[in-house]
């Protein structure tokens, strides 16, 4: 694909579209530390200048693009949510709110990938106007998720805020674990006792989310 000089706000939000679609397809084959501006550019259609034209950086387009999928997935989480019966005790309502999140998010590998690279990788090589704004969007998303875990967990009261950041950290550590590299695959099938170190995403999540959530409920 290439394109001519943008001379209009819509072709100018084609442009960031087009970049955002590009980097969004390299993310479902690679990690995102292999993800490259040169590699981008080239995939876009646009030299890399043209690309800094309309984010300043890789690290720019990622974490939009990370904004772009919390978006996509509150949306989708609350029709997930929405199942769970809301005359169930206490201690069943967490334990499908944990098994709903825990599924929702295994679901979503790269935005999980690109959470966990936030503040070690995307939130460096960035201006105060771009890490700002995108702060700013993450305090929405993050109340957002607040009410939807009320709605369904009113108990959690305030805690419901600090169960969300725990459960976006901990979604964000897993990747790593869970995708171990050829050399540790190999190593786990030679010495099978070592494998207790291999995660699968969705089971762990779901232990970890169950026992965090208990932690932060009320005693009754």
């Amino acid at each position: 694909m290439t394109f001519q000089r943008a001379r209009t706000e819509e072709q100018r939000e084609i442009r960031r579209r087009a970049i955002l679609d590009a980097a969004s397809a390299m993310l479902d084959e690679m990690p995102v530390a292999a993800v490259t501006l040169n590699e981008l550019s080239r995939r876009v259609g646009l030299a890399k200048p043209n690309v800094l034209r309309y984010f300043e950086s890789r690290e720019a387009v990622l974490l939009e693009l990370l904004d772009h999928f919390l978006r996509e997935w509150l949306t989708e989480l609350a029709g997930e949510l929405a199942g769970i019966d809301e005359d169930l005790p206490m201690t069943e309502r967490a334990a499908a709110v944990a098994e709903t999140l825990s599924r929702s998010l295994s679901d979503r590998m790269v935005m999980c990938d690109l959470f966990g690279a936030q503040s070690g990788v995307l939130e460096h090589n960035v201006s105060v106007e771009v890490v700002a704004r995108y702060k700013r969007a993450s305090l929405e998303r993050l109340t957002t998720m607040t009410a939807l875990l009320r709605k369904h967990l009113p108990e959690l009261g305030e805690n419901a805020t600090l169960f969300s950041l725990q459960t976006m950290l901990t979604a964000g550590a897993l990747p790593a674990y869970g995708t171990p590299p050829p050399s540790l695959r190999a190593a786990y099938q030679a010495e099978p006792d070592l494998a207790r170190f291999h995660l699968e995403l969705e089971d762990y999540l779901r232990q970890a989310l169950t026992a965090t959530l208990l932690g932060v409920l009320p005693r009754s």
